[in-house]
């Protein structure tokens, strides 16, 4: 089996189950639109706590790096940092992305959780 394939993001949603970096409101959580060709991953997100964000990256294998930007629902200057992905595949066929993150300006690590909305 060809596991470049298997964790193929493109056309790929997801939604926040959770974050050390803020409550996730499980109504409405964080939903992330993926796009991948080649390897190099871009999309969009918005949510509970963000108004609107993009990201770009690259993908190899299961592993995922990204730099992402995003305006929070507080108004306040644009968010920005990076990303170490890793994608699980759940007993259900559905994708879990397990997120390590820093915010630009801030050295506390961070961690997220996603899974694929179906």
């Amino acid at each position: 089996m060809d596991k470049t394939n298997v964790f193929n993001l493109d056309g790929r949603r997801f939604a926040m189950v959770s974050s050390t970096a803020s409550r996730v409101d499980p109504d409405a959580p964080t939903r992330f639109a993926y796009t991948e060709a080649d390897g190099v991953i871009w999309g969009s997100y918005e949510g509970d706590t963000v108004v609107h964000g993009r990201f770009v990256g690259v993908r190899d294998g299961a592993d995922v790096e990204l730099s992402y930007v995003h305006l929070t629902t507080r108004g306040t200057a644009p968010v920005a940092g990076r990303s170490s992905n890793r994608i699980e595949l759940l007993p259900d066929g559905r994708m879990r992305l397990v997120e390590e993150f820093r915010f630009d300006g801030d050295d506390t690590p961070q961690v997220s959780v996603c899974e694929e909305i179906v």
